[in-house]
């Protein structure tokens, strides 16, 4: 399985379970496209406005939860700069996974809601 694959198949779990219109509280995941092959012009017009790397792949907001996730199969490790941006998501007081499965993530936002002072 690669990364992509993986991320369709959390994309549309969570999609089809969580944020159609009839999900009350309605959730909204969504994907960062930090990586694929870009001309120069492309590439710094995106640095510019924005793109920043080491973002997760994914971010998942549900009501009073803010999770990013970093997918990563078989033995994938983390880039310094994804090591780097999950130490600002956690000092910040958000959650950051590193998920290897879809049955890893639904477990995650299957955990009950969390206070702030949990997170701490």
């Amino acid at each position: 399985m690669t990364e992509d694959i993986l991320q369709a198949e959390i994309y549309k779990y969570f999609n089809n379970n969580y944020c159609l219109k009839h999900h009350n509280p309605r959730c909204s995941i969504f994907a960062v496209p930090n990586g694929g092959l870009r001309n120069k012009r492309e590439a710094i017009k995106l640095k510019a406005t924005g793109l920043k790397a080491g973002v997760s792949d994914l971010i998942v907001l549900m009501e009073n939860r803010c999770i990013f996730v970093e997918l990563k199969i078989d033995k994938g490790v983390q880039s310094d700069k994804q090591k780097e941006f999950e130490i600002i998501v956690k000092a910040l007081g958000f959650e950051y996974f590193i998920v290897k499965s879809l049955q890893e993530f639904k477990n995650i936002v299957c955990l009950q809601s969390r206070s702030t002072t949990d997170l701490i």
